[in-house]
């Protein structure tokens, strides 16, 4: 096995690499403003912390559309595929849109997709 081919690669990548970082320290603007480090949205100030807590139940929906995204992924490879899945493959799906649709009744059921503070259904203590 000749390794000749694979080290003048990685010698041209780094070399690359080096000559990019050398060149834009050599080109690039020096300066201290105290606006520079500041973060920048559009010529809008910032106002506040950037640090700010969102509710647990923010990452539960964003967990939820992930999953529920992956749904439609998997329908669509299905539907390019149907000819040669036949029968067993439309029973399949329909068998995994079911066990998703179950799921998502469940989730509504027990309030996991609301937002208010206090589910409808519980008083709070």
């Amino acid at each position: 096995m000749q390794l000749w081919p694979f080290v003048v690669y990685c010698a041209l990548v780094g070399g690359l690499i080096a000559a990019m970082l050398g060149l834009s320290y050599v080109l690039g603007q020096r300066h201290q403003d105290r606006a520079t480090g500041a973060p920048y949205e559009s010529g809008i100030v910032s106002e506040g912390s950037a640090r700010v807590r969102f509710s647990a139940k923010f990452y539960l929906v964003a967990v939820f559309f992930v999953i529920f995204d992956l749904e439609a992924v998997f329908v669509y490879a299905w539907a390019v595929a149907v000819r040669e899945a036949g029968w067993p493959g439309y029973i399949e799906l329909i068998t995994f849109v079911l066990i998703l649709g179950a799921t998502l009744a469940y989730l509504w059921r027990v309030g996991a997709l609301d937002w208010r503070s206090v589910p409808q259904g519980r008083k709070a203590r």
